[in-house]
């Protein structure tokens, strides 16, 4: 999974947790995280650091949405809001258990879904603000749903639109990857759309399924792939394969089936091009094989189709705010304190 996310998600996931400073140092180095990373301009890390710092504070505080709400979600919150859903015959009666359980564990937070013409709305109800980063707390509330959603039919459910009752943030290009679709900001609440026929879709994943999907939590539901929908995404998957051989914008279109100026239009329509898709691929790739593995820097530089070391060098810095050494030795194991 060569995506990374911004430290926005790892900064604002200690909001609601009373973590001080020294022992979020130790939270950050037990999921591999350097802390010169919180103050990095452009900080990044992989899906997985993210979900294992996410973890530990699920395990530390006993709260499955680690202080996001008054009432924690205790262990084992998630195996049951599954287990309430997998035995529905359809989606659409999983969505009707899904937003009755939150309705009865939470006091001051709930999901509600309406159909429209032909597209359901699924929203984010604040009955009072949130303990934890409210945009954090919308955001993961909302890809939880997508991600539970889209893997108990065994289907990538692709977003239409998305509603946010907050401002554009700074890590908004993210949304490309979390939420494809059209985004809108400074809305009345937050909330998903998608095709209303896959309301009908048979739920297809049994308990037996269900002991995976937990360990691998949070990534599994954080990140949900749409790379056969999204240009974008298509281009990435193409570049993880073939970056080295085939890594031009001629090749890329050639090997999509489409024309240059084809491909042009349609990363433009989901608000990107070619050149940011390619960077933002050689970013996270970078910073991957920076953070867990030890390979040379001129060995991934070459991987990355640089010529030499001192145009990855300075990439690298222009995309993360700093040098691949310096990235390389953040990670380092960090001494214990006494």
């Amino acid at each position: 999974m060569t995506v990374t996310v911004s430290m926005h998600f790892v900064n604002e996931l200690f909001h609601g947790v009373p973590v001080v400073e020294r022992a979020r140092g130790s939270y950050l180095e037990r999921a591999g995280i350097s802390p010169f990373l919180l103050a990095a301009p452009h900080g990044r890390v992989t899906v997985e650091q993210f979900a294992t710092l996410y973890r530990l504070l699920v395990n530390d505080f006993d709260d499955e949405t680690p202080g996001f709400f008054a009432r924690p979600l205790r262990s084992g919150t998630l195996k049951l809001l599954c287990l309430s859903v997998l035995e529905a015959p359809t989606l659409k009666v999983a969505l009707h258990r899904y937003t009755l359980f939150f309705r009865i564990v939470l006091d001051d937070f709930g999901y509600e879904y309406s159909v429209e013409d032909d597209l359901v709305r699924v929203a984010l109800v604040e009955h009072r603000p949130p303990a934890g980063s409210r945009i954090l707390v919308h955001e993961l509330m909302l890809k939880l749903f997508h991600g539970i959603a889209s893997w108990m039919i065994a289907r990538k459910i692709p977003p239409i639109m998305m509603e946010c009752a907050y401002a554009q943030p700074a890590h908004s290009a993210d949304y490309l990857y979390f939420y494809p679709g059209k985004v809108l900001f400074d809305r009345p609440e937050t909330a998903m759309y998608f095709d209303r026929s896959l309301l009908e879709q048979p739920i297809r994943q049994t308990k037996k399924h269900l002991g995976a999907f937990l360990r691998r939590a949070p990534a599994d539901w954080f990140y949900v792939s749409l790379a056969d929908r999204l240009v974008s995404h298509r281009v990435r998957e193409h570049l993880s394969q073939h970056l080295a051989s085939s890594g031009s914008v001629q090749d890329v279109a050639a090997a999509l089936h489409m024309s240059v100026r084809t491909l042009s239009r349609r990363l433009a329509a989901e608000g990107t091009h070619f050149q940011a898709v390619k960077d933002e691929f050689r970013r996270d790739f970078a910073i991957q094989a920076l953070t867990r593995t030890e390979r040379p820097l001129l060995g991934i530089s070459d991987d990355l189709g640089f010529e030499d070391l001192a145009c990855f060098s300075r990439a690298f810095k222009a995309w993360t705010g700093n040098s691949p050494a310096a990235y390389r030795r953040a990670i380092a194991p960090l001494p214990q304190q006494a």
